[in-house]
């Protein structure tokens, strides 16, 4: 994808993370919303419990801010890590990658800083990394057990290489809507200090 495409969907952006036309990329991400509202509303493997689907009229979401499209370094990793999920298991994961960036808009007292979060995969493959992390609106604004990001790769994953996080897809896992799902826990080392208010709010 080159930078201009608006697609929010696509994390293998090289260049700034930012250089997306706008209104374009607003349209696109509501789109995508509106999508997975209808998902959770009527679809019959909707997280929602069918009793639940008739008064549901949409997920809650932070505006969407390109701020939160950042341009992360990558280092690659191969480190089995063990997650702990919802329900008191544990589950294997390899670290393949940490993933380095900088915030312009965080907290007052952290503009600036560069933060890293890891990104993960039960296979070893590096097609699509799966990026779960906490942070200071977790628990408050969004879904108290964290959010995920999963990010598409096109080509090897190499060392050094530029790719794009967009917090703005951020999302809740299915046991923010149901207890009958067991869904992993961001691990430690996941957990920014520092809010971001984008992606998906608590359901």
């Amino acid at each position: 994808m080159t930078t201009d495409d608006p697609d929010p969907g696509s994390a293998s952006d090289r260049g700034a993370a930012t250089d997306v036309d706008r209104e374009e990329y607003r349209r696109a991400l509501e789109e995508k919303r509106a999508e997975k509202d209808r998902f959770f509303g009527d679809h019959p493997q909707s997280p929602i419990p069918p009793e639940d689907r008739e008064g549901f009229d949409g997920l809650a979401y932070f505006e969407p801010d390109l701020e939160y499209r950042v341009t992360a370094t990558v280092e690659l990793e191969a480190d089995p890590v063990a997650m702990e999920t919802t329900a008191g298991r544990e589950v294997r994961y390899l670290r393949v990658a940490t993933l380095a960036f900088d915030l312009e808009r965080a907290d007052s007292d952290l503009a600036g800083g560069r933060y890293e979060l890891a990104a993960y995969s039960q296979d070893g493959s590096t097609d699509e990394l799966f990026v779960p992390f906490r942070d200071k609106t977790t628990g408050q604004q969004s879904y108290r057990g964290g959010r995920y990001m999963e990010l598409e790769v096109d080509g090897d994953l190499e060392d050094g290489q530029d790719l794009v996080v967009d917090f703005n897809l951020a999302y809740s896992p299915f046991c923010a809507f149901s207890e009958t799902f067991d869904c992993p826990l961001p691990p430690e080392e996941n957990w920014l200090e520092v809010a971001i208010p984008a992606g998906e709010k608590a359901y």
